[in-house]
């Protein structure tokens, strides 16, 4: 066993790594990462203390789920590409993805790619870079001058504030050119209101960001184009829960603002509009069949 130590956000990792151990003792498994059971099973800490509710969950598992589908569908219709996921924790999605013609790069603080050493191994394809999102030196080490990036953020943009968002993106912008970008996001509601979850209130983490319309980015100056928006309640998959979450589920997608309260949001990073027009006429008839 490995006793680790984390503080503040880099405690929440652990919320969704326990989310897909228990999901894989189902009968229908969502994810069926095995990875985080043997991870759940060899480190030292009280997962019990995080009081996670069933529905965290499964929510987590179903964002986890969902945004594999569409790097899946991204990487099958893009050649000479990377993959970089920011805020990785302990997730295994290179792995669920097995796409061995990516450049993948997971990146997350010194402490949890220390973690992270004990259970993944880097490769030609495969490599961890140690650092916070927001310090500048790390994006040194993404290559240039391929022909597509995917970024994937995922539980990570509600810890950040407007503005190291902002950076960030146009720090990538100036590094890697055009790009397309997937996260998940809280409504501003469900932002302030989340701090109020015993899971948070128990690593210390903060939530400094949530977003109600999320072409809000498209005024950032970026080149930012929303391509799609899409709902963990939708979730194809909701059939095969349990009847009670399958119910809570269905009713919480009759309302917008259950909806809008956690959501996917997807984007196109570009320097011209004429680069966004051609992305959707080329690759989101496969993307999103």
């Amino acid at each position: 066993m490995n006793k680790i130590t984390l503080t503040e956000e880099k405690e929440t990792l652990l919320i969704p790594l326990l989310g897909k151990a228990q999901d894989n003792k189902k009968e229908n498994p969502i994810l069926n990462d095995k990875k985080a059971t043997e991870i759940v099973e060899k480190i030292d800490y009280n997962f019990n203390s995080l009081k996670i509710f069933e529905k965290t969950n499964i929510m987590m598992c179903i964002r986890a789920k969902l945004i594999d589908n569409h790097v899946k569908s991204f990487l099958s219709v893009t050649k000479n590409n990377v993959a970089l996921h920011l805020g990785c924790g302990l997730d295994s999605r290179y792995y669920r993805i097995k796409n061995n013609n990516v450049n993948w790069y997971d990146l997350d603080f010194k402490e949890v790619i220390t973690i992270r050493q004990h259970f993944f191994k880097e490769t030609g394809k495969y490599h961890m870079i140690a650092s916070s999102v927001t310090e500048s030196e790390w994006i040194e080490r993404i290559p240039q001058e391929k022909d597509h990036y995917i970024i994937i953020a995922e539980g990570l943009f509600m810890y950040l504030k407007e503005n190291e968002i902002k950076e960030l993106l146009s720090r990538l912008k100036d590094r890697i050119g055009n790009y397309t970008l997937i996260f998940d996001a809280y409504s501003v509601l469900t932002a302030k209101n989340a701090n109020r979850h015993p899971s948070l209130k128990k690593t210390g983490a903060k939530i400094n960001w949530g977003i109600n319309n999320p072409e809000e980015l498209e005024n950032w100056g970026l080149g930012i184009k929303l391509i799609d928006e899409e709902y963990f309640t939708d979730y194809e998959g909701i059939d095969y829960l349990s009847i009670t979450n399958r119910i809570m589920f269905k009713i919480a997608n009759i309302f917008s603002a259950a909806r809008k309260a956690h959501r996917l949001l997807i984007y196109r990073v570009c320097s011209k509009n004429t680069d966004f027009y051609y992305f959707i006429d080329h690759y989101c008839n496969c993307w999103f069949t």
